[in-house]
């Protein structure tokens, strides 16, 4: 088997949208009411997002995008590794991705909100590895018990 393909994600395909469901219901099963804010399939086509999927072979195992933010800030969005694929290394390899694409957008400073507790626990894990550390609300978000943000500086 070949090993994992990063490319630009295509809406049309069916194990896109499939992945992206999935990732839509664990946030709303993990998260409470009014702190999900995973992206919908509309609005990850917006022109700010750059939004990735990664292959191996035929098989869907990853997705990430990236947002730009503008003033040289983006954001993580949508990670999602497909289910039984966890532990594999597929969501660090599109972490890299994503980190290298934003330094190649001239982006100066990543960030990312995900929630609190077991469930994200290993995205949290995952995140620390690569340099991100917690801090301030960025962009529109608001501050909770249940959200947590955390920035990679990029320079």
């Amino acid at each position: 088997m070949p090993g994992l393909q990063i490319i630009p994600g295509d809406f049309a395909n069916g194990q896109v949208k499939a992945l992206l469901e999935y990732h839509l219901r664990g946030m709303h099963a993990s998260s409470p009411p009014g702190h999900v804010f995973a992206l919908d399939w509309s609005a990850l086509q917006s022109p700010q997002i750059a939004f990735f999927t990664g292959w191996l072979g035929q098989r869907l195992v990853v997705m990430g995008a990236l947002k730009n933010l503008g003033g040289g800030a983006g954001e993580l969005k949508s990670m999602r590794v497909a289910e039984g694929e966890a532990g594999k290394g597929h969501g660090a390899a599109m972490l890299r991705h994503l980190i290298a694409e934003a330094r190649a957008r001239g982006m100066r400073r990543l960030s990312l909100e995900t929630g609190t507790g077991q469930p994200f626990a290993a995205a949290e894990a995952l995140y620390r590895a690569y340099g991100f550390t917690k801090g301030e609300k960025f962009a529109d978000y608001e501050q909770s018990d249940f959200c947590q943000f955390f920035h990679l500086g990029l320079v």
